[in-house]
């Protein structure tokens, strides 16, 4: 969620694991390769403008190496539910996020 990993291409590929897959909020699949190149561009990226605000954070370990984790974001008045798959493959890799999807929630749902 920070800016600064946000339009870092560096920074970001350390947290994304080499087989990653989003579904976006558009229901676009975005690849590994397409959103190290597009995620400097995306809403969130300004120290100065919007910034994605996360709330509501719950993670399960599914597997030893596996975590699924959920939480909700606001940017402008935008919520989106969210869901990612992390996996860890060593020692010296660390935690990757594996798969991400977004849902956005229409503004008249209270939940």
């Amino acid at each position: 969620m920070d800016p600064r990993v946000r339009t870092s291409r560096a920074e970001a590929r350390q947290l994304l694991d080499p087989e990653f897959v989003e579904v976006g909020a558009s229901g676009r699949r975005w690849s590994y390769e397409e959103i190290l190149a597009e995620l400097p561009d995306m809403p969130g990226n300004s120290e100065e403008g919007p910034r994605y605000v996360p709330s509501g954070m719950t993670g399960a370990v599914l597997a030893p190496g596996v975590v699924h984790l959920t939480y909700e974001t606001t940017i402008e008045g935008r919520r989106a539910r969210r869901s990612s798959l992390w996996r860890r493959l060593g020692e010296e890799t660390g935690w990757r996020m594996y798969y991400h999807q977004v849902t956005p929630i229409p503004s008249q749902d209270g939940d």
